[in-house]
């Protein structure tokens, strides 16, 4: 238990207590409260939610944007492939070639 709280646990308990009276009784003289730390704490997290999944939402548009234009050109050139047979079979066809005479 002492190796977790860094010390004896009775004191360290005690030295946190008299830490939080006197950054409270600071924060207090500066007009802050506890509820409005919360709840400004609550804000932080929530515009952070809101801003990641905006995030994920403009990478979505993104990508349907492109793939609009990336997939019909991709399943064209493909399709073009095999019909003129330009493909991997004509490419293994052209390896077993010899190679041309040289001069």
């Amino acid at each position: 238990m002492e190796r977790f709280f860094g010390g004896n646990p009775a004191l360290v308990l005690l030295r946190l207590a008299i830490i939080s009276l006197i950054v409270g009784m600071l924060l207090a003289a500066f007009g802050f409260s506890p509820f409005e730390i919360v709840e400004s704490i609550q804000r932080l997290a929530n515009y952070i939610y809101n801003m990641g999944f905006r995030a994920i939402e403009e990478f979505g548009r993104y990508f349907l944007l492109g793939a609009v234009l990336v997939f019909p050109i991709w399943l064209i050139s493909r399709v073009l492939k095999l019909m003129t047979g330009s493909g991997s079979a004509r490419r293994d066809a052209d390896a077993n070639l010899p190679p041309p005479p040289r001069h």
